[in-house]
Order: C-alpha cells, then sequence, then structure tokens
C-alpha cells in the first residue's frame, strides 16, 4: 500500500504541480525556488532509528544515547544541505540534435555547468512522461567546469520532435535525502520518412534523354579519360592496366574508366508521378528510399514535392534539403 501510495505521489508531482509547461530558451539556472527535496527510503528508516534512539535515551537516561542522538541528527542536516547544494544553482542549456529518421533514437545533446568551486556529483538525468523510456544517465560536473551528455527518445513519426521534459534528480552524499528538479528544454529534432524497404521499392524512375554534352549519366561511346573509383561503378570498366601499374604499398585505390556521349538518363523524384492511390506516408516513404539510392549510386536527380522543385543535382546538401521537404510536408491526396 505504501509503495502505491509513494508512486502515486511521485507520479503527481512529475505530472502537475511542478511542470513546466513551455519550452525554456537559452540558458536555465535552477535556482533554490526549483530545487525540491524530501526524504528517501533510506532517510524514513534513518529517521524512525533516531526517534527510536531518543526514545530509549529518556527511557533509560542514557547521556551517551543522547550525545549519539543528536550527532547522528546533526549527520542528516548536514546531508540535507549538501544534497541541495548538490543540484541548486546548475546552468542548463541544450545542445545540438541531429536529424534521423522515423523509428530511429533522436539524441539531444544537454550542456551543464556549475559555476561554483565545489563540485557536483552523481546527478541523474532523464525524460519523464507517458512512454518515455525509465533509462536514466548520470553525470558529475566539476567546479568551475562543464559536463555534456546525451538522453535518446526513440521517433515513431516524421516532423519536428521536440525534447521531452527532463528531471534532475541526486542523492548525493549519503542517499538519506532525494533532491530534484525540472527541466523543460528548447530543442527539437527534424525526423525524415522513415525508408521503404528496398525489397519492395521499385527502381529508380531514370527518363533516357539524349544529350550531346555527355551531362547526366556518362554514356558508353568515347573514352575521356580514368578517374578514382565511385561506388556504383560498373565492374566492366575498370582500368586493370592502370591498376596494375600503381604501387599496392602506397596507393591501392582502384582506377575506373571514363566515358562521353551516347545515352543520358534524367533521374526525377516526383511527388505527382506516384499512384494516385498510394497513401501520403508510403509515397514519402519511397521517395526517401530513393533519394538515399540515388546518393549512394552518385546519381543526380531532380526533386519535386508540391511547390517545393530543386533542379538536378547531387551532394549532402541537396540531399537534405529534399528529405527536409519531405519530413515537413503537410500536403494531402
Amino acid at each position: 500500500m505504501l509503495t502505491f501510495l509513494r508512486k502515486r505521489i511521485r507520479h503527481w508531482l512529475d505530472q502537475s504541480l511542478f511542470q513546466l509547461r513551455d519550452a525554456e530558451p537559452g540558458e536555465v539556472l535552477l535556482t533554490q525556488r526549483r530545487v525540491f527535496i524530501v526524504p528517501s527510503r533510506p532517510g524514513l528508516a534513518f529517521a524512525f532509528m533516531l526517534v527510536l534512539l531518543f526514545l530509549c535515551s529518556i527511557n533509560y537516561n542514557l547521556s551517551l544515547g543522547f550525545g549519539l542522538t543528536f550527532l547522528l541528527a546533526a549527520c542528516a542536516v548536514i546531508d540535507m544541505h549538501l544534497t541541495f547544494r548538490n543540484l541548486a544553482y546548475l546552468h542548463l542549456s541544450a545542445g545540438k540534435a541531429a536529424p534521423v529518421f522515423a523509428g530511429e533514437d533522436a539524441l539531444f545533446e544537454l550542456h551543464l555547468a556549475n559555476r561554483r568551486k565545489h563540485a557536483r556529483y552523481a546527478i541523474w538525468l532523464g525524460f519523464i512522461g507517458r512512454g518515455m523510456p525509465a533509462l536514466e544517465r548520470a553525470a558529475d560536473v566539476p567546479g568551475h567546469g562543464t559536463s555534456h551528455l546525451t538522453l535518446a527518445v526513440t521517433t515513431s513519426r516524421r516532423g519536428w520532435q521536440p525534447a521531452p521534459r527532463i528531471r534532475l534528480r541526486t542523492r548525493f552524499p549519503l542517499g538519506l535525502l532525494r533532491a530534484w528538479s525540472y527541466w523543460q528544454p528548447d530543442s527539437k529534432a527534424l525526423v525524415y520518412p522513415q525508408p521503404e524497404e528496398s525489397l519492395s521499392t521499385p527502381p529508380l524512375p531514370l527518363a533516357p534523354v539524349e544529350k550531346s554534352d555527355g551531362s547526366g549519366v556518362a554514356g558508353h561511346q568515347d573514352f575521356a579519360g580514368i578517374r578514382s573509383y565511385q561506388s556504383g561503378d560498373s565492374p566492366k570498366h575498370l582500368a586493370w592496366r592502370q591498376i596494375a601499374k600503381l604501387d599496392t604499398e602506397l596507393d591501392a585505390k582502384l582506377i575506373t574508366k571514363q566515358f562521353e556521349g551516347g545515352a543520358a538518363s534524367d533521374l526525377s523524384i516526383d511527388y505527382e508521378a506516384l499512384p494516385y492511390g498510394m497513401p501520403v506516408e508510403s509515397k514519402l516513404s519511397r521517395m526517401t528510399r530513393w533519394i538515399l539510392e540515388a546518393e549512394a549510386r552518385q546519381l543526380p536527380y531532380a526533386f519535386r514535392l508540391g511547390d517545393q522543385v530543386y533542379a538536378a543535382a547531387l551532394g549532402p546538401a541537396h540531399q537534405r534539403a529534399c528529405l527536409r521537404a519531405l519530413a515537413l510536408y503537410e500536403g494531402q491526396l
């Protein structure tokens, strides 16, 4: 019964009384009004023992019993001060959160700064709320120093994933009392659509186009020279004569032949070109898979999603722009 009441009280404290409703931008200072402290279960047992020692000392008129009782009580008071001081006046700030795909863990960087001379030990941080993992991470913050750590949240849908509310708690040094505080960091991670499974994804939508300048995908008519091997190059185009002349101890890179002219192919990833009856999320997942495949094969691709149109390009910047457009798309069929 006591365990049930304790859990209900903790849930009420976490969700209602001291809950911060809005994100806190910038650096946050844990003032004394934001730090709460209560006895822990060992602390309640310790208090019961002190009462028992005090009553026995009165009953048997034991001077040493009174001295021991007050000595232990003084230790408890000192422990209360140290536990509170271990958490109060910490400076908190949120770092960057890298984009992830739906279903992956979003990692939120957290920074704890201690601008006082005494070090802080065994501060546990963890996300709270419905569906949040119970895993917490501990951090020690040296005097006049900082500590950095990351907390993970499993994502389930695309779009912006705000950082959940964080609880900081400590029982340092003796564990007789528990101090805690709350923080709502102003941080969010961009979640891209989950890529469609490669086995069920159709081939890239390549459209053959005759080009005289050799742009696009290289043709196979005129030999133009050699270059370093890139992922996706055909093994038939490897320049074996040049590879045989290389010193394998100094340079073990493969070399491939490069051609110009002939038929090229335009790759366009267009939302409107997908089947009409296909669900929106399935379309976005397929486009995500095509983008990743085109980047892996080093094929320049154009992109079109509603009003957002990007010319054919290749590289991390182009990939991020396309994936961001997919993540924040709000159109409907």
